[in-house]
Formats: structure tokens, sequence, C-alpha cells
């Protein structure tokens, strides 16, 4: 019998990363709101094409197979900066391409980053950097989705088209970025001895740890293995000996992360299309340029490395 209890894993999607809107936003830029609502209301039939997210929405919506439309285990909410006029072609869309999508909250060019904890949103995506800063800042994980130049990430995800496969990078995503302002200040040796001493002790939670703890209780669902629905990854630039303390950490949360690449600064993206993640998460945005051709990447605008002076 379905848990009733059971928290469905939610995470919040702009109309903007969900489908493709490059066009009509560059119009809207060019010249302005009412240019931008006749474009989209002349338009209000025609299908809008797939995102940069929508591959990672249609598996997460396929999690949801076999469970009772009112009892889902995960559920994805619309949030967007246009009107509920303006939107009608999106929910179109979302028709048309068989989305079981049935929250939104459009906010007429207002920020609508409001709206995300209401829904009880585990997971923010979007294109607008200050959407992004301040969910992250209201305490809800948050990532800033850019289109790739590429047509490859989709590609990459393709390769398992029954598993969705997130990554996150550690510090400052999972974790909090002690190890991060340490290496900032004192350097590679610094921050190794900084690990070494203190392998024992857990990190601090990152502004991502309670949509792991999610995506995990949602794992517990259904079997292990290799023919799981949802596989995860760490793919951090911490290397031995900083490794010991990130496993140790994971442990005493409980967490199970079912692959963990420690590359001791080598580009991330090759490593993130060989794994065929659906999405990466991480905090440098050097790191997401090198993601971003192979795989979806979000930057989470978080820690000492996107301080603004």
């Amino acid at each position: 019998m379905p848990d009733r209890d059971a928290r469905p894993l939610i995470v919040a999607i702009s109309s903007r990363t969900l489908f493709d809107l490059e066009e009509g936003h560059g119009l809207f830029e060019r010249e302005g709101l009412e240019a931008y609502a006749d474009y989209q209301r002349g338009r209000e039939n025609d299908v809008l094409s797939p995102g940069v997210a929508f591959p990672l929405v249609r598996k997460l919506l396929r999690l949801n197979e076999g469970t009772p439309p009112e009892l889902p285990r995960v559920e994805v909410i619309l949030i967007s900066r246009n009107s509920a006029d303006t939107g009608l072609r999106i929910f179109n869309s979302i028709a048309h391409h068989g989305l079981s999508i049935r929250r939104a909250a459009f906010s007429n060019g207002a920020p609508p980053y409001p709206y995300v904890r209401p829904f009880g949103a585990d997971l923010f995506l979007s294109a607008h950097g200050e959407d992004v800063r301040s969910a992250l800042h209201a305490g809800v994980a948050a990532a800033m989705l850019l289109p790739s130049a590429t047509a490859s990430p989709s590609a990459a995800a393709s390769r398992n088209p029954d598993q969705l496969r997130i990554a996150f990078d550690g510090d400052a995503v999972i974790f909090d970025d002690e190890g991060e302002r340490v290496s900032r200040e004192g350097g590679l040796a610094a921050f190794a001895e900084h690990e070494l001493r203190r392998a024992g002790e857990p990190l601090s939670g990152g502004p991502f740890r309670g949509f792991l703890d999610a995506l995990h209780r949602l794992q517990q669902a259904f079997p292990t293995g290799d023919d799981a629905p949802i596989r995860t990854a760490l793919v951090t630039a911490r290397s031995v000996p900083a490794h010991e303390r990130v496993i140790r950490t994971l442990r005493e949360w409980g967490i199970r992360l079912d692959e963990a690449l420690f590359l001791g600064g080598r580009p991330k993206g090759p490593f993130l299309q060989a794994f065929g993640a659906d999405i990466f998460f991480d905090d440098s945005e050097h790191n997401i340029v090198s993601a971003r051709d192979h795989v979806a990447a979000g930057h989470v605008p978080h820690g000492v490395a996107n301080n603004r002076s």
C-alpha cells in the first residue's frame, strides 16, 4: 500500500529552463513587455521546444509510474515570470509533451522566488541569477541553468533513458565552503593539512544538504543496484588525502552516493559525460564552463567563490 504520509520530492522549475524561450526572451530584452506579450499570444498554439532541463523533468516525472496520481513520489512545479495570459503557450506545451505538472505560479514580471518556499520545494532551477540567489538566501537548494553551446548534454543523459543520474560537487554545494576558504587563504598545502587534522570531524552541510536528504529518501523507495532508477555521484576536485573527511561525513549523515570521483583538479566535463549525468551542480563558474558542453550544469552561486565585492 502507498505511504500516505510520505512527502514527495518537490522540484520548482522556471519556464525558461523547461522550454526553449530564448527567442522570446531576447525580444523582451530588445523591445519590452508589450512586444513580448504580443509575440507569445500570437504563437500560443505553437509548441515550445524542450529546454535545458526538459530531459531532467521528464525523468523525474517518470519516477511516479505505478503510484496513484494523488500520491506522487515526485512533483514538479512551474515558477515563471510570465503572466498567466502569456503563459498559456507554456501550459499548452506542457500538455502537448505529456508532462504531469499541475501547480504553477506566474508572477507577471515580479520576482517569483517568494513562492518557492510555500510550495515546499526541495530544489529550484532557474535561468535568472537573482532569483536563484534569493532562493539560496531563503534556505532552498537552487541553481542557475543556462542553455549549452552544444547539443551534447541531452545526448549524454540519453545513454541511460531509464535511469535518473544526478552529480554533485562537494564543497559549497553538499558541504559548506570551509575547505574552499582555507584553500583560498593558505593554498593547497594548507587545505590538505587542514583536512588531515579534521579527518574524523564531519563537515557542515551546504545549501544542497536538504535536497540530498530528500533525494536519498526517494532512492530508498526503490531497489538498490545498477538497475535502480536513480543513481548519484560526487564529482569533486578533492584528491587523496582530502577524501577521508568527505567519506566519513556522508557516513555520519547516513547518505548513500553511488559513485565518488576525486579528480584532484582535473576538468570535470569529460567525467560527467562518462557518468551520463542528467544534471550536475557546482559552485564554481569555471567548473560549470567545463561541464556545460557535456551535460546540463547548474551553477550554485554560494560560498566564498561567489562572494560579491
